[in-house]
């Protein structure tokens, strides 16, 4: 029941903007404002510190000046994540030499997934990039990401066992140059991440595409 609680959720949350990409422009997803000369203030991603796979700390400078896409996962998921990594693949193979483009993918379980063990899954995974990280850090703080700032979901649940102990949605979230969120698909299925392709390279410089 919580885990279709919480697909439904971001099912909404894809729904109420559906219309705005069929227009052709990508929309600005999360709250905004009207600041006091009547521009539209959007949503951006706030300051964070997190351990990548080597033990260095990645912070939003590492992202200033970038495309990227987030995720939440955890290294012994038994359910959706072995799903999303395929896709983020796609993801990887095609942006992976550019410098203007990165993947930040969170551990939702960072009691266990330290960065040694993020390391080897990396490696299992066999990418060998800078271009994808894989970060952990407080548990606090990465819900607290997710759930309010990215507007997808994570969380611990003890009674969710066929799960592995947590929830959380298989959402591939698209953030512009500018922190913005402009896209949020299901990282589990292979036509969501076409559409996600397509809608980086409307992000990104044309250049090396």
């Amino acid at each position: 029941m919580k885990k279709w609680l919480i697909l439904g959720l971001v099912t909404i949350t894809l729904s109420v903007f559906s219309c705005q990409k069929n227009t052709g422009e990508l929309p600005y997803l999360g709250h905004h404002e009207i600041n006091a000369v009547g521009d539209s203030v959007y949503h951006t991603i706030p300051e964070y510190a997190f351990l990548n796979e080597k033990g260095d700390t990645v912070t939003q400078k590492d992202a200033e000046g970038k495309v990227y896409v987030a995720d939440f996962f955890f290294s012994t998921c038994p359910t959706i994540c072995p799903i999303m990594k395929s896709q983020m693949l796609r993801v990887h193979e095609k942006y992976k030499d550019r410098s203007d483009f990165i993947i930040l993918s969170h551990s939702i379980n960072p009691r266990y997934d330290t960065p040694e063990v993020l390391k080897s899954y990396k490696e299992k995974l066999g990418v060998d990039s800078p271009n994808w990280q894989f970060l952990t850090g407080t548990a606090t703080n990465v819900y607290d990401l997710a759930q309010n700032q990215y507007l997808t979901s994570a969380l611990e649940d003890s009674t969710a066992l066929e799960e592995g102990g947590f929830i959380h949605s298989g959402a591939f979230v698209l953030v512009d140059k500018n922190k913005h969120i402009r896209g949020i698909y299901d990282g589990t299925k292979e036509k969501e991440v076409d559409k996600l392709l397509k809608d980086i390279d409307k992000l990104i410089s044309p250049k090396q595409l």
